[in-house]
């Protein structure tokens, strides 16, 4: 050790001599791009950007029109048919740059296209950067993805991988036995993030294949899909660490002490997980059925990992968690099949005949829409009422997810016009008002000081 030095000092000299090498690597670089005919060639690639640039502007239009007309195509080929619309110029330059470049080479000397060369790898790699981070859904790690990847590209074609990649390794931090630069967290982001943008493009290729299998129930087709993306992202997230070098082996022992101590405080967690799981199992609720739960009455949206999204007829959104399914008593009206009875009351004078009045109602019923025909409607007295006769008028209908009370409604007034055709008189309790002298008093004598006088 030097005694001049300090601390400090020594611990950036690496740092210090790798940046040396870079900006001589840079210089020599530079040295090249200066060279004669530089100027021409930049003219040159300037030149193509303003003819593929009007190109563009022509085309772009009719090709935006053409993709108008193509209602037919699956969702995949208009995302592909809208980035190339969005990058046509791109495309056109690549094209007549890579052109412009082979002519070039074979009319001349290779280092007066030596420019244009790396303007058009430059090119290349961004077009093919960007159609590739498509699959990546999340902007924020589409755009670092893009923009690293591109300038990881950029340094291999300007030929200074090497150099930078030794800056990175000299700012590192040492903990312990384990040594975290700065080029293994670039590393373990960027395959990563490109694992996981694998994983998501084959978990969704793969749910739409499942869903679109009539011959997997709604139930088990939410299961089959969770598992795979479990599977998949958790298959990503190890094998990215696996590449980068990281021991899977302290993360064994450090996910063992962390799991006990979550145990404990995500028992609510674990518990809706597992309800969840038990719920796909014995498919006893499904996407598309009808459920009451307490007060909640609406048709499930989508099955989660943690709750179940019900949505009412009024359009609010419930998200119940999945324990409560388990533990609660729910009504399925739609479990073994979409038969669903519904129940209305009223009430006759006693001077109209039952016979007729339950024909009627029967009838009455049987005209409303979304009433089922071939389970026909049935009418019985429940009792003798103080002002009426009492029915019950029974029907069914198979789209319980087009709402109950509607359908009630409907049938009511059905009754009503019914009713009302064939003189059938629904009665309502009457009531007698008797006036007595002096005011209510037997006894005029009793009569409050405070009543007063009419």
């Amino acid at each position: 050790m030097n005694p001049d030095t300090t601390p400090l000092q020594e611990a950036l000299a690496p740092i210090s001599t790798e940046v040396n090498g870079l900006l001589t690597q840079a210089q020599a670089l530079l040295t090249n791009l200066l060279r004669p005919w530089a100027g021409y060639q930049l003219l040159i690639a300037l030149a193509v950007f303003v003819c593929v640039h009007l190109l563009a502007a022509a085309l772009r239009p009719r090709l935006n029109d053409w993709l108008r007309t193509r209602e037919g195509w699956p969702k995949w080929k208009l995302r592909i048919g809208l980035i190339v619309h969005r990058r046509l110029r791109m495309i056109f330059f690549v094209i007549v740059i890579w052109i412009v470049v082979l002519v070039m080479r074979e009319v001349t000397w290779p280092s007066r296209s030596y420019i244009l060369g790396i303007i058009a790898n430059l090119a290349t790699a961004w077009l093919f950067i960007v159609f590739a981070t498509r699959l990546i859904i999340n902007p924020l790690l589409r755009n670092l993805a893009r923009y690293g990847a591109w300038t990881w590209v950029t340094l291999s074609i300007l030929g200074i991988t090497d150099e930078t990649q030794a800056v990175l390794e000299s700012i590192a931090l040492t903990i312990g036995e384990t040594r975290l630069s700065l080029w293994l967290v670039v590393k373990a982001f960027v395959l990563l993030a490109l694992l996981i943008a694998i994983a998501r493009f084959a978990a969704s290729t793969s749910a739409s294949g499942i869903r679109n299998n009539k011959d997997i129930s709604p139930s088990m087709q939410v299961l089959a899909i969770k598992f795979l993306q479990v599977v998949l992202y958790g298959s990503a997230f190890f094998m990215g660490l696996k590449l980068v070098g990281f021991d899977l082996t302290g993360l064994a022992v450090l996910s063992g002490a962390i799991g006990v101590g979550l145990g404990f405080g995500l028992q609510k967690v674990v518990s809706n997980l597992v309800s969840g799981i038990i719920i796909l199992l014995d498919k006893s609720i499904k996407p598309g059925d009808v459920i009451s739960l307490g007060e909640t009455f609406g048709w499930i949206q989508s099955l989660g990992a943690r709750y179940v999204s019900v949505v009412t007829r009024d359009g609010k959104e419930y998200l119940i968690p999945n324990e409560d399914l388990i533990t609660g008593q729910v009504v399925n009206w739609s479990h073994t099949n979409d038969f669903v009875r519904l129940d209305i009351y009223f009430g006759t004078a006693y001077s109209d005949d039952p016979h007729l009045v339950r024909k009627i109602a029967v009838e009455a019923a049987k005209g409303v829409e979304r009433v089922l025909s071939f389970k026909p409607p049935v009418c019985h007295i429940v009792g003798f009422g103080d002002s009426s006769v009492d029915y019950i008028l029974r029907f069914w209908i198979t789209d319980p997810t087009g709402g109950l009370t509607n359908i009630r409604g409907n049938v009511y007034l059905a009754l009503w016009d019914a009713f009302k055709e064939n003189d059938i008189s629904i009665p309502f309790p009457q009531r007698e008002v008797k006036i007595l002298e002096n005011n209510g008093f037997t006894n005029p004598q009793e009569k409050s000081l405070d009543a007063p006088d009419i």
